[in-house]
């Protein structure tokens, strides 16, 4: 049997095909909003007691352009229409929530995708759009680490968590956790997932503060109560708590 999964967005460096949210910050554009401020998207570094991380673009790259361009080469058409006609739509979602398997998701894709690949060619191209873990980032989680327990939290399942799990080896060591949509069966950005995870690791939601590079998903944080921060580089995860007065390193 065929398995394979998604991740949260598809990402081609200069290629953001979700929907960005700019969040209203109440400092510089670039800057999160500073503690103490009144705001139910403060920042309250004294409650902090847990980080949390998305994983793709956070500690490992991700390229959705290289399935693309695979699956074109197997399927004789022309990458950019794949590109065009992909979406993150309902069957994407159910497929990382873990309501549909991998063989339900690839006869989707043949409809909406309009190209008639074998499994085994979409799970080729599936399974390359991880790239190198972020230049820099185990150094700070292993640093955070002594700090904080860490935990993830990535839109994903099993068949690609054989892929990252391996890429990604010696990052993964520093977190106590990594829960995944489909194990879940719930996903970012909705609020719910994110109480379910505070709820099974016995913390307050708002003892976590959580990274990710998804505005939706920050927002989704928030509204279940965590505290959380964009990510655009990793000098957001290494300087932007430092200057809400949390020392994660």
């Amino acid at each position: 049997k065929v398995q394979v999964s998604s991740s949260q967005r598809w990402t081609s460096h200069s290629l953001k095909v979700e929907t960005r949210v700019r969040i209203s910050l109440g400092c510089s554009g670039d800057l999160p909003i500073r503690a103490g401020q009144t705001s139910s998207f403060s920042i309250y570094a004294s409650q902090i007691r847990a980080l949390m991380f998305d994983l793709g673009e956070v500690v490992i790259g991700i390229d959705f352009g290289r399935a693309f361009r695979s699956w074109a080469r197997d399927a004789r058409c022309d990458p950019a229409a794949i590109t065009t006609q992909f979406r993150m739509d309902d069957a994407y979602e159910r497929h990382e929530r873990g309501e549909l398997d991998a063989v339900g998701y690839f006869a989707c894709l043949r409809k909406s995708l309009g190209i008639d690949l074998s499994d085994e060619d979409f799970l080729r191209g599936w399974n390359d759009i991880y790239l190198d873990p972020v230049e820099g980032i185990e150094q700070l989680l292993r640093e955070a680490s002594h700090r904080f327990p860490l935990y993830g939290f990535t839109n994903s399942n099993p068949s690609h968590r054989e892929i990252w799990s391996v890429l990604i080896q010696r990052e993964l060591t520093y977190f106590r956790s990594i829960f995944l949509s489909s194990d879940l069966g719930i996903r970012k950005p909705e609020p719910r997932a994110f109480s379910l995870i505070a709820s099974i690791t016995e913390r307050p939601t708002s003892s976590f503060l959580f990274f990710d590079d998804t505005a939706e998903n920050v927002i989704g944080a928030k509204e279940a109560g965590m505290q959380a921060l964009l990510v655009r580089s990793l000098d957001d995860v290494r300087d932007a708590p430092g200057k809400l007065g949390v020392d994660i390193t």
